[in-house]
């Protein structure tokens, strides 16, 4: 019988409890709908509602969002000399008062939220006093990039009378703030246009939003909407209605947000896309996001037998989902679309940890995070230029331009390599889902070759057998400037030889000192056999997995001892705090693979349960950390699941299925529409 490894963690008190609430003990689970049945001011952690463009962050206090934000919309401000995401303007905040008196958090009671994964809904609901009972939800519309969407109602419990404001206001970070309001008048619909623009903080961007009432009530009996000008920065529309008790009374927000970052002409945009949506009518935007989203859900990984992960994976997907986008050439942060997390910037993170578990699911989508970096390649070949290598490199963090976006006193700028063969990887690994040749030639085979030659650029051949890559920041980014780093060499060794299988593919002559450079780039080992992660490595505590990714993504170690070997030398120099996700879900992956099911959902578990916050069980980075919501980790997670207990495996012929052993409270892994080809594929 074959031992299994175990190992004892230490946590926070604040861990603990969260653990056993999360542990499965609970029973009827929803798997699609995460719900707050109390809601704490001063332990939330709001969640995202997005379409891969714009997303919506929640608040505790009722009609308010934390935050607003558009992806490819970056401006130089704050830290690090650098650009950065920027908040929107807030286009649903609203003011509410009944019978002259506005809502404040001492009338409200019972209030309830909920997540509504299967069609990315927002719900919020409460008591007003003894007056009303109030429920509104938001959509960011999956059909439509930029358009936003509330959806309010009020029931009376004795007649009343409602005043809802829809108040646009600016960030603090925008300047030369305009404010507009426009009314339409046609034969059979009045339009009301509450409209802002504002310069981004150096100028470089002209932001743009603009929202509208939908009423349903026939145009002639409609409320008549009164606008205020408070200040500069704040403008609303508002109207008056009675309701008598026991009424319902309807209404609906439809806003856009745009900038020039996206369009060349956003103010007229953003009131074009408004008047849109309000003609469109609720019924039909409502209609038209959900067919989107069941799309999307096509795609899916149902687990039997355990229903809270079940629901974790729902929203782990659901978050990926919903911060990326089919078409925009656009790549994702650590943080998605939840803030500002990051800066907003792209890292090995999209490349290495979300982009694979996307591929896999909607390759349409990740394409666009691929071609995010194919318009962005003449840049990372001046920044080789720059360094005197060959080819592209890459920059660590990346945003608008695809210049180097890394504040100076963080090494990894100059250091952190490995994401070029990161993102040359990624190139080849799309080629290998969808076997489109034209598109290797077009658009894949740019990055893989120059990415190519950066490495055999990069290496110092000192002889046969080592042509080692020195002074880089390594994977495990608590190792700075060493040389030989196990994942970098591994990943540049694994880029080359995959360059030359493209160029046999394409029929292009390949060059030769590829192959002679992958052989000759040393992976080192300790005197106990365990693959060293760094020249200067002796067993100090790692950030994140490092050896381990050798396994898995690179499969450039094969033989399953060596894996166990490194597996269990690393997994006890991981620390209890400081580390993200990735780490265990790595972990998580190799040991399902290896058939240790039950190891394998030891590690699963303990990749996010720590880093969870309430109340919608958000990720952050690290365990115990606050700053969610960590995407990163949510693609390895998602990796763990579908390459893990799924057993399913990219190759150059697409994507396969390998053996692979589920946890013992398992039944049934289904993962449907995978591919291309939109497979179907389970483990029992």
């Amino acid at each position: 019988m074959k031992k299994r490894f175990r190992r004892i963690y230490f946590l926070s008190p604040f861990c603990l409890i969260l653990c056993f609430f999360s542990s499965g003990f609970a029973q009827n689970i929803d798997p699609w709908v995460i719900s707050a049945s109390s809601v704490n001011p001063a332990g939330y952690y709001g969640v995202t509602v997005a379409n891969g463009m714009i997303g919506i962050v929640s608040s505790p206090e009722p009609f308010k969002v934390k935050d607003v934000v558009l992806a490819g919309a970056y401006d130089e401000y704050g830290r690090g000399r650098v650009s950065n995401f920027l908040r929107s303007f807030n286009l649903l905040n609203m003011r509410f008062s009944v019978d002259g008196q506005d809502l404040g958090a001492k009338d409200v009671t019972d209030m309830k939220q909920s997540l509504d994964m299967r069609h990315a809904s927002f719900t919020c609901s409460f008591n007003y006093l003894d007056k009303a009972t109030v429920s509104y939800t938001y959509y960011a519309l999956r059909q439509l990039p930029f358009t936003v969407l509330m959806d309010i109602s009020v029931t009376a419990k004795k007649d009343i009378e409602i005043t809802p404001a829809s108040v646009m206001e600016a960030p603090d970070a925008l300047r030369d703030v305009q404010n507009y309001y426009n009314e339409i008048d046609r034969p059979h619909v009045l339009i009301s246009l509450l409209t802002s623009e504002a310069k981004s903080p150096t100028g470089k961007l002209l932001m743009c939003a603009s929202n509208t009432f939908l009423f349903s009530e026939p145009h002639g009996e409609e409320p008549r909407v009164i606008h205020e000008m408070w200040d500069n920065n704040l403008h609303l529309m508002k109207f008056y209605k009675k309701i008598r008790a026991g009424e319902t009374y309807h209404f609906s927000i439809a806003g856009s947000s745009i900038t020039s970052a996206h369009h060349d002409d956003p103010l007229n945009e953003a009131e074009r896309l408004t008047i849109f949506a309000k003609l469109q009518g609720r019924d039909r935007l409502i209609q038209f996001h959900n067919q989107a989203w069941d799309e999307l859900w096509k795609s899916d990984i149902k687990i039997e037998g355990d229903e809270q992960s079940q629901q974790d994976v729902h929203s782990m997907l659901y978050h990926l989902y919903s911060f990326s986008r089919e078409g925009t050439a656009l790549s994702l942060s650590p943080m998605g679309l939840s803030g500002l997390g990051y800066n907003g910037h792209v890292f090995w993170d999209a490349d290495l940890w979300m982009f694979p578990a996307l591929l896999v699911l909607h390759p349409e989508i990740a394409r666009s995070m691929v071609e995010y970096r194919y318009e962005r390649l003449e840049a990372a070949k001046r920044n080789a230029f720059s360094h005197g290598y060959q080819g592209a490199m890459f920059p660590w963090e990346s945003a608008a331009s695809g210049a180097e976006e890394t504040p100076v006193w963080a090494l990894s700028g100059p250091f952190e390599h490995h994401i070029t063969a990161c993102v040359g990887l990624a190139a080849w690994q799309y080629y290998c889902v969808s076997q489109d040749k034209d598109w290797l030639r077009e658009k894949g085979w740019p990055i893989i070759s120059a990415t190519a030659a950066f490495w055999a650029s990069r290496v110092e051949r000192n002889g046969p057998g080592h042509y080692d890559i020195k002074n880089v920041v390594a994977a495990d980014e608590w190792a700075e400037n060493v040389d030989n780093d196990a994942f970098t060499n591994g990943a540049a060794k694994m880029l080359l030889r995959h360059a030359a299988e493209a160029a046999k593919i394409l029929g292009i002559p390949a060059d030769p000192d590829w192959i002679q450079v992958a052989d000759n780039i040393p992976i080192l080992q300790l005197s106990n056999g365990v693959d060293q992660e760094h020249a200067a490595y002796h067993g100090e505590g790692i950030k994140q997995a490092d050896v381990n990714l050798l396994a898995y993504p690179l499969e450039l170690v094969t033989n399953p001892a060596q894996i166990r070997k490194d597996l269990v030398y690393y997994q006890s120099r991981v620390p209890n705090a400081g580390t993200p996700a990735m780490t265990q879900a790595i972990f998580a992956l190799l040991y399902a693979r290896m058939g240790e099911g039950d190891t394998a959902f030891h590690y699963f578990q303990e990749a996010y349960h720590p880093n969870l916050n309430p109340p919608f069980r958000v990720i952050a980075e690290t365990k115990g950390g606050t700053n969610p919501y960590f995407a990163t980790g949510a693609g390895g997670i998602i990796q763990s699941v579908l390459m893990g207990f799924g057993g399913l495996d990219i190759t150059d012929k697409g994507i396969i299925q390998i053996p692979s052993r589920l946890p013992s409270g398992w039944k049934k892994l289904s993962i449907t529409g995978v591919g291309r080809n939109k497979k179907n594929y389970q483990v029992q």
